[in-house]
């Protein structure tokens, strides 16, 4: 009976995706306002099929152009900041590649960097400086990889050096960090507990596969996200960081 079910929940989300998938193509294509608004309904379809309930603290990005800066846990991640404000996220080259996630990815306007490039940061900053002074949200996962859940990594500092582009472009521009924080609280209803965390963290060398697995059997999941306070960027990229990483060490507690 779960199998059956689990099929009947993957053959709506194909439906829906091939109904959603053309028209986003189409919408990135002739730049309908339609775009940032499709990838949201499809997260959002997942998540209610696979029982993940988010609750919400704090406010979304408004009107001035913001880099959000979040941890990272899982490949889930997606899904829920994607579920709750247009954004488009900054992610590894290789994900690019990947089958099915790498065209779902380029698809949302993912923004792909080659870490082993010397030259892919600055790069890189460039092409978010243009989209960010356009006003567009985009998503940093400051760790720079996905962590186990129970503790936060150092944040890095590298590309929030694309706000700081945006400024060196216009004087007058307005730019902000918006730290958010992400925690995954209970899983079939009970507290995750340490020994839980593996179930929904995914990192180190752990197979996406038995994770997808794992998750599907795992039971409904919640989680909790919250959207710190703006932090005005003043050009120190450092300094910005910083702020913007306690500001996420002390809402997932």
């Amino acid at each position: 009976m779960r199998r059956i079910a689990l099929v009947a929940r993957l053959l709506i989300l194909g439906l829906y995706g091939l109904f959603v998938i053309p028209l986003q193509m189409l919408s990135l294509r002739f730049g309908w306002p339609i775009r940032d608004w499709l990838p949201m309904s499809l997260h959002r379809l997942f998540l209610r099929l696979f029982g993940v309930r988010i609750t919400q603290r704090g406010t979304p990005p408004g009107d001035i152009p913001t880099l959000v800066v979040s941890n990272h846990v899982s490949w889930l991640d997606i899904s829920v900041i994607g579920s709750l404000h247009p954004v488009s996220f900054i992610a590894k080259s290789e994900v690019e590649t990947w089958p099915l996630i790498g065209f779902l990815s380029r698809l949302q306007r993912s923004v792909f960097i080659d870490r082993q490039r010397r030259k892919a940061t600055a790069e890189v900053n460039d092409a978010l400086a243009d989209r960010l002074g356009k006003g567009e949200v985009i998503v940093l996962f400051a760790e720079g990889t996905t962590g186990d859940g129970n503790r936060l990594l150092p944040f890095r500092s590298s590309l929030v050096g694309a706000a700081q582009a945006v400024i060196v472009n216009d004087a007058e521009a307005r730019i902000v960090l918006q730290p958010l924080a992400l925690a995954y609280t209970r899983r079939s209803g009970m507290p995750v507990t340490r020994r839980d965390r593996p179930f929904l963290a995914w990192y180190g060398d752990m197979e996406l596969g038995p994770h997808l697995a794992a998750f599907v059997d795992g039971g409904a999941v919640d989680v909790v996200v919250t959207w710190g306070e703006p932090i005005p960027f003043n050009g120190n990229r450092k300094e910005a960081t910083a702020a913007a990483e306690a500001a996420v060490r002390r809402s997932r507690h």
